[in-house]
């Protein structure tokens, strides 16, 4: 079914991972405004997840809270068999699960490496595994991944999380080479510091360096970069793929 001017994503059901919160419930809130049937992914915050799901649901369309780590392939395929039975096949999925361990890279134990790289890059690889099987079918889909600009410039004391979300830039390029002649575009977006839980702990300090950095002078929200997920999920790009369009102040350009 396609959608109307009104609803552009009426009839498409989206997958967003670590929905409960920050930019993931921005981004599942955006997609429900435009019509799209929502699966909420959470790991342990599951009243977050609700607060979602009840916020999306008042916006008029289906949506369901659906536990799963998905950096676990047994949880991965769990989830996707949930939203298939309580909704339908998925076309739109946003990889937007993830965490912060952030430590100098003498003092970083393996655990801290690997485990962001479980959290963050596997689990993207996993769920577009698991949803392209859907989409390939329908030859239609849209596949987003969150990464960070700390992926395109590098940053102190984040080794293992620019390395994972390095990886998932990579990550998009070969999956939309892959799967563009099924029409499935595959985007990352690339948000600059965002204040949301994740960030919460950071210092003063480090939000001034931040801030003296970016051309705009300000941090952005967790709607500006739903905003631009929203739009990559739209029909008006249908004709980009492979990008890494960074939401982030100008921080990142070059």
């Amino acid at each position: 079914m396609q959608g109307s001017q009104t609803a552009p994503l009426a009839g498409r059901i989206a997958v967003v991972t670590g929905s409960s919160r920050g930019i993931g419930r921005a981004t599942a809130l955006r997609l429900a405004s435009m019509g799209a049937d929502i699966a909420i992914n959470y790991r342990s915050d599951s009243a977050g997840a609700s607060e979602t799901q009840a916020a999306a649901a008042a916006l008029g369309v289906r949506a369901i809270a659906a536990q799963a780590d998905v950096s676990q392939e047994e949880d991965v395929a769990r989830l996707f068999q949930q939203v298939e039975a309580e909704l339908g096949p998925t076309a739109i999925l946003v990889n937007n699960a993830g965490l912060t361990r952030d430590k100098l890279i003498l003092q970083m134990k393996l655990e801290d490496f690997d485990g962001l790289l479980a959290a963050n890059l596997r689990s993207a690889f996993l769920c577009t595994r698991a949803a392209i099987r859907t989409m390939m079918r329908a030859r239609w889909g849209r596949i987003i991944n969150v990464t960070s600009i700390s992926g395109l410039m590098g940053q102190v004391g984040q080794a293992n999380y620019a390395a994972s979300k390095a990886g998932m830039i990579a990550l998009t390029k070969s999956t939309a080479r892959e799967l563009g002649s099924r029409n499935i575009t595959a985007n990352a977006v690339a948000p600059g510091f965002i204040p949301t839980e994740l960030t919460a702990n950071v210092s003063d300090e480090f939000r001034k360096y931040y801030l003296d950095l970016t051309p705009l002078k300000r941090f952005g929200s967790a709607d500006e970069v739903a905003a631009m997920i929203g739009f990559l999920c739209g029909p008006e790009a249908g004709y980009i793929t492979g990008q890494t369009i960074a939401v982030d102040g100008g921080i990142s350009m070059h």
